[in-house]
């Protein structure tokens, strides 16, 4: 990903552990989300939950199904995976993954 365009969103210690922020990134409202259990992870998809027609996911709930960790879509509760944007109810309804980093405190993600 060497031409790839990272924009920075804001600093981890901003995001609740296990909780999600709405950002915008290249014109495009993404949900970023920071996972804690043993370790903690950073993932990014689109903030539009298509089975809504809404911007609501970065204020869905986190959790897991087994061994994936999900977002429980605020409106419909349909849940998206946080690693590929799959919706597991609906796949057809699936949404964009993100890559994202830690960058020196500052979480950022490309587009």
């Amino acid at each position: 990903m060497e031409n790839t365009t990272w924009t920075p969103v804001c600093a981890v210690e901003d995001i609740v552990p296990n909780t999600g922020v709405c950002a915008l990134v290249q014109d495009r409202h993404v949900a970023v989300f920071r996972v804690e259990d043993d370790v903690q992870r950073l993932y990014a998809i689109d903030n539009f939950d298509p089975n809504s027609q809404a911007s609501v996911l970065s204020r869905g709930l986190v959790g897991n199904l087994g061994a994936r960790i999900v977002v429980a879509s605020p409106i419909y509760k349909q849940h998206f995976d946080l690693a590929t944007g799959e919706c597991l109810e609906m796949p057809e309804n699936s949404v964009k993954a993100y890559p994202v980093r830690l960058q020196g405190g500052t979480v950022c993600v490309a587009a």
